[in-house]
């Protein structure tokens, strides 16, 4: 495969399309190899329109959609964020090409390894992997509340929980993908409360979120 073709065709064809037009996002998914995120045996597919399993129930999202969510944080080279669900890797690079410092929560002890490595060999030295729980990181965050200037999600949620909107500074946004299957949404939390709709999607579940319905009849 010539990856370089494909990746500028990604670009092109899949990402501009959706409102992607931040040169600085532009830039940062022409220079990370995405190829270098996906499991060996779904190489073929790095550019592909589709989520990729990368194990245990877990997907890398859509480039378009991982792209917009990135972009919708607003991200300057003074920011700090939190990314919960880091995967092999490839948002977290993403994101970290774009911004100060970012710090990343994987569930999965094997696929926090490998994000590791992945960032390692793609020369980020600008984001630490946390293997454990997001929720309980949340709910018990110590020096790490209210300190980031935007948390991403990368895995869905019935609703972002307070606890996870309090990680935020009085500047953050929060970027999450909410909702039961099949009617998903990513959506954007302001500091100061405020919620809007960016697209529909659906994708799995964070691990631990509590999927009960809300009212029990």
């Amino acid at each position: 495969m010539d990856y370089e073709t494909a990746r500028a065709n990604m670009i092109e064809q899949q990402i501009r399309p959706w409102n992607v037009l931040e040169m600085q996002t532009l830039n940062a998914l022409g220079e990370i190899r995405r190829e270098d995120f996906v499991p060996a045996q779904y190489k073929d597919l790095s550019f592909a329109d589709v989520q990729i399993a990368i194990g245990d129930g877990e997907v890398m999202l859509e480039p378009k959609v991982g792209a917009r969510m990135v972009e919708a944080l607003g991200l300057k080279p003074a920011h700090r964020i939190l990314e919960i669900g880091a995967g092999t890797g490839y948002l977290t690079a993403l994101a970290a090409s774009l911004c100060a410092h970012v710090t990343s929560i994987e569930i999965d002890p094997q696929l926090s390894a490998q994000a590791e490595i992945n960032l390692a060999m793609a020369g980020i030295t600008n984001a630490a992997l946390v293997q454990g729980d997001c929720f309980e990181f949340c709910l018990d965050p110590g020096d790490h509340g209210r300190q980031f200037d935007g948390v991403l999600l990368t895995g869905s949620v019935v609703e972002v929980s307070q606890s996870i909107r309090n990680m935020i500074n009085r500047r953050g946004r929060v970027v999450a993908i909410e909702g039961r299957h099949p009617a998903m949404q990513v959506v954007v939390y302001g500091a100061d409360g405020s919620r809007r709709s960016l697209f529909e999607t659906c994708v799995p579940r964070l691990r631990n979120v509590n999927d009960n319905p809300s009212f029990i009849f």
